[in-house]
């Protein structure tokens, strides 16, 4: 048996339903096998998504087609998702962040425990990406925000002070724990200041709340 992921309480919280979605049955068997088992999830048998459920989208590499059934699983479908991913291009990193989509796992690092740790992450509406792909965000959205300087009428996020200190922090991969912890702050203040934001400016989770703070220039 695995080793259960830290913070999760065996027996006092439900299991998440996940449902696994794959070019191919090889790949989706693969998958379903990888999570068959492991106490934090339970795998549905049908393919489609709903709310309250963590949908896994498995791709070799993004299209129009991939970003499609992303964007469809989130908005329309109402689950959260994770994105198994081989390849993904600089061009689709934020494409793939605004559809809403906050933990990513590279395929050759799909693991057991690497999936389920994403799956719990998307299901908090936490943000995880690989730190490879986290930094190539940062990249991106500083190149945007410097094209954008200096352009009249450009709207601010208007964010308050300890908002800006909690999303560097998020930005760095720190969890909500940790978070706290370095500021000093309770975890429940925590949360509060991400679901105060993200309500606020319509943001679908922590990564998309970084990269709009990333392209606003204020981390």
């Amino acid at each position: 048996m695995g080793a259960a992921v830290p913070g999760v309480a065996l027996g006092t919280r439900r299991r998440i339903p996940v449902a696994v979605q794959a070019p191919d049955p090889i790949s989706r068997e693969g998958a379903v096998s990888q999570l068959r088992g492991r106490p934090e999830v339970e795998v549905r048998e049908e393919v489609s998504a709903a709310a309250g459920t963590v949908a896994l989208l498995i791709e070799d590499n993004l299209d129009e087609g991939a970003l499609g059934r992303l964007r469809r699983i989130v908005r329309s479908e109402g689950a959260r998702a994770v994105l198994v991913v081989g390849t993904i291009r600089e061009t689709e990193l934020l494409d793939v962040i605004e559809c809403g989509v906050g933990a990513i796992v590279w395929r050759r690092e799909a693991t057991a425990h690497r999936l389920v740790q994403a799956v719990l992450a998307a299901h908090r509406g936490d943000g995880d990406l690989p730190a490879d792909l986290l930094g190539r965000l940062i990249s991106q959205v500083g190149t945007l925000h410097r094209g954008a300087a200096g352009r009249p009428g450009a709207p601010s996020l208007g964010l308050a002070p300890r908002e800006v200190d909690v999303l560097r922090l998020v930005a760095e991969g720190l969890d909500t724990g940790e978070i706290a912890s370095k500021l000093s702050y309770s975890e429940r203040t925590v949360k509060n200041v991400m679901h105060g934001l993200t309500t606020r400016l319509h943001l679908r989770n922590r990564a998309h709340a970084v990269a709009y703070a990333l392209r606003e220039g204020y981390i």
